[in-house]
């Protein structure tokens, strides 16, 4: 008698199927450092190549929350990436850089003259809603085939179009000249650096921007994410 053999299909590993993981990224780590050393951990757990990516980039001077998704829930990336962000962080004024943060040389701005609160809290609020952003030419927007970026490094000048955002919140959490605090509650594509280009130029004396975290993305907050050691010393960290 031939007895069939059935044969059983492969079980799929957890992060295949699809987890996802906050991350509260270092200083100077690149968004694509956190995905390359959790993509190298989850090939060591699930003994194969797992497809692994992030949820919104951060710039290397930045900190704070980076959502990381393995396996099937790669495909919720974009809707992450749509949802709104908080950021807190500090600009600088009386002074510019071409990147508009610490990533170039600090140049000499306008006086400070006139400036107090209620003027910044006013900056605030004229930027508050629906408005329209030109990228930094220092970014990964694309033009002509290029990254933004590609052209600035080479001296080329580049004129970026505007795109409409939306700020939700635009608080000043921190006067102490020339240094001044924020917090902002944003849509996708905002970029904060061109934000703190914008609201130097408003007030007539440059800004660039000295320090930023992330702490909220839609629902997921910075408070509930692991450090990168952290999570990659646990065999099974906790999942979102």
């Amino acid at each position: 008698m031939q007895v069939e053999n059935k044969q059983q299909p492969e079980e799929r590993h957890p992060l295949e199927l699809g987890q996802v993981f906050l991350i509260d990224k270092p200083l100077g780590w690149t968004s694509f450092n956190v995905v390359s050393r959790v993509r190298n951990w989850a090939h060591h757990i699930a003994g194969h190549r797992v497809k692994t990516g992030h949820a919104g980039t951060l710039d290397p001077l930045a900190t704070g929350l980076l959502i990381i998704c393995t396996g099937s829930l790669t495909k919720k990336i974009e809707s992450f990436q749509a949802q709104v962000k908080e950021y807190t962080g500090t600009f600088v004024l009386g002074a510019t850089t071409k990147s508009h943060d610490l990533e170039s040389e600090v140049e000499e701005g306008g006086p400070l003259d006139g400036i107090d609160e209620a003027r910044l809290r006013e900056a605030a609020a004229h930027f508050t809603g629906r408005i329209q952003q030109v990228p930094p030419v220092f970014s990964a927007v694309k033009v002509q085939g290029k990254r933004a970026y590609q052209y600035a490094r080479a001296s080329k000048e580049l004129e970026l179009e505007a795109k409409p955002i939306q700020i939700h919140e635009f608080e000043i959490s921190r006067v102490a000249l020339p240094e001044v605090d924020f917090r902002i509650v944003c849509s996708k594509g905002t970029y904060i650096r061109a934000m703190a280009r914008d609201f130097g130029e408003y007030l007539g004396c440059g800004a660039y921007l000295s320090a930023l975290r992330r702490v909220r993305i839609g629902e997921f907050r910075v408070e509930d994410a692991q450090q990168i050691d952290e999570f990659l010393h646990k065999r099974k960290p906790e999942t979102v």
